[in-house]
């Protein structure tokens, strides 16, 4: 970004020895234009200037430009948006795009972040920071391989930069070559050895590689780099190196079984002020796993043995719900759970029965499953939550659910079985929210497949229970996708969220002991060789051909190459 507000600052003496007033010359001008200026005084100059109705044109655009600067200093991404744009409608330049583009890019819009830094290319010669901040927008929607031709690009035309190496790290590593990631962050590191960033996106591979303590030592470097000096980039949002750094450190805190630790870096996390999408991400996540490791009662051993679950610990009730055992990095986990003895809304006959073909397939090609069946709210939540901060360490995580959902305020929530739905702000208290599960299994380093039998509804339906045999309350809205998930508003990496039917749709409950969807996911899961993609597909076919076409299932994913759950 510097190098693009070199030009607008060689605009600053034509437009201060312009014939204006004396005060906007003397005080207001270099205050407004300089980039070393605090966020507020460059604002309150360039708007005393901009209220002297002087300047128009190109003149006025380099206000309007300086003053955009400054909101992106705060971190108001929105207000620098308004800004760049009447800066560009004035007189479109490389800079006012790039840097719309940048606050598009912090407000988790990376489509059209995009298509500012495209713009940005067009006006004029290639820019090695456009290149970079492009990379960034296509790492933001998973697209790793254009995101590394632009950080290319970026490092050709300048190969001392450390950012650009760091964040090409960073989308190898989400491509997993971690050997790849950590030689081009290791030259970031050379590169410049003040810079917290780097060390922090090394904290991560050090985690994905299971050398904790070296993230540990990494996180903490970080950290105090950050302290000392905070990044004086004005590109870099407000506080999100510390919000990553904390996040990081207790991740790895977390996956050693120090949990006094991690609890206090999740607290530390909370407690700093975000603005940018991707540190509202870390805080979601931070969130989550603060209340994971605030329930737990004794760290997980390090070193435990892979565990097994014997027939008799397998949950078919509410009555007694142990959390899973500890795993360890490598462990293959699921979390199975079927509600259908509702109490109060219309009851499924068939949930329990998938769950528990869902568990057995899973359990034949190596999965070490939790299963519950027919949970009340205590049960569930317990049995979710002891998966959760299991699951810190394994190296797959599957979610299964079949049951009641509903969507209130687009956040989809599954039913417990003694759940009443009546409307009140407290209604939703009783149920389980299926964001903090998606949160709770953010965190980078793991590979993630959710998959929901259920349909979301609007639980205010005049009629809680109607005739038909389906999943969900009838008369609503039925399926919301799922908004975003960690890392900036977008599915986290390697992760593939799957529902047994399509956004507005209801799934069906079925007529035999299956549901459509379960009854053809429990038949492919074992499939040996089968890439998870691959399968869901047959599975999706099959659903349609079953249901005439009535239930088409539905699936996003962010997995970052091929995925196997049963072996070649």
């Amino acid at each position: 970004m510097r190098r693009l507000l070199v030009a607008l600052c060689l605009l600053a003496p034509a437009l201060w020895s312009a014939p204006a007033l004396a005060q906007a010359r003397s005080q207001f001008g270099p205050l407004c234009t300089t980039d070393t200026t605090p966020a507020d005084l460059m604002i309150d100059a360039c708007t005393k200037i901009i209220a002297l109705k002087v300047f128009k044109g190109e003149q006025l655009a380099t206000v309007y430009f300086w003053r955009a600067v400054g909101w992106n200093k705060k971190g108001d991404y929105a207000k620098t948006v308004t800004d760049a744009t009447e800066a560009i409608r004035l007189q479109p330049s490389q800079a006012a795009y790039n840097l719309r583009g940048s606050a598009y890019y912090d407000r988790g819009e990376y489509d059209i972040a995009i298509a500012d830094f495209d713009d940005a290319l067009k006006l004029g010669p290639p820019s090695g920071t456009i290149f970079h901040n492009r990379g960034n927008a296509w790492r933001g929607k998973g697209d790793y391989a254009k995101a590394i031709a632009d950080y290319d690009m970026s490092i050709k035309a300048d190969p001392k930069s450390a950012f650009s190496f760091q964040n090409r790290g960073i989308a190898k590593a989400a491509l997993g070559d971690l050997d790849g990631a950590l030689a081009d962050i290791n030259q970031a590191i050379r590169l410049d050895p003040t810079l917290p960033q780097p060390l922090i996106n090394r904290t991560a591979i050090w985690r994905a590689k299971g050398d904790l303590d070296r993230a540990i030592a990494d996180g903490s470097e970080a950290i105090r780099l950050a302290r000392e000096k905070p990044p004086a980039n004005i590109m870099t949002p407000p506080n999100s190196v510390l919000i990553a750094g904390y996040t990081h450190r207790a991740l790895a805190y977390e996956a050693k079984g120090d949990y006094a630790r991690a609890r206090d870096d999740y607290k530390a996390t909370l407690a700093i002020a975000a603005s940018d999408a991707g540190s509202k991400a870390n805080q979601a996540t931070a969130k989550v796993r603060l209340s994971l490791v605030t329930d737990a009662v004794a760290p997980i051993p390090r070193d435990a043995p892979t565990p097994t679950v014997a027939p008799s610990q397998q949950q078919t009730g509410a009555a007694s719900v142990p959390s899973p055992a500890p795993a360890v990095r490598g462990t293959r986990m699921a979390l199975i759970i079927g509600n259908g003895a509702y109490a109060h809304v219309k009851a499924l006959p068939n949930p329990a029965n998938d769950a528990r073909a869902v568990a057995k397939s899973l359990r034949d090609i190596g999965f070490t499953v939790s299963e519950g069946v027919d949970l009340d709210r205590t049960a569930m939540q317990k049995m979710t939550r002891g998966f959760l901060r299991d699951a810190a360490r394994a190296q797959v995580a599957v979610v299964y659910y079949a049951g009641h959902g509903v969507q209130v305020d687009g956040r989809n929530y599954l039913i417990p079985v003694d759940v009443e739905l009546k409307p009140g702000a407290s209604m939703t208290d009783a149920m389980i929210d299926m964001d903090t599960i998606m949160a709770g299994l953010d965190d980078q380093v793991r590979t993630n497949v959710l998959i929901f039998d259920a349909c979301r509804n609007n639980p205010m339906a005049q009629q809680v229970a109607s005739a038909g045999a389906s999943r969900g309350i009838e008369g609503a809205s039925g399926l919301a996708a799922p908004t975003g998930l960690g890392a900036g508003a977008t599915l986290g990496a390697g992760t593939l969220i799957a529902f047994a039917t399509a956004p507005g749709q209801v799934a069906l409950d079925g007529e035999g002991a299956n549901s459509p969807f379960s009854a053809a996911l429990s038949r492919h899961l074992g499939t040996p060789g089968l890439e998870v993609q691959q399968m869901l597909t047959r599975v999706r076919a099959e659903v349609v051909s079953s249901t005439k076409g009535k239930q088409v299932p539905w699936s996003n994913s962010s997995l970052l190459g091929e995925v196997y759950l049963a072996e070649k």
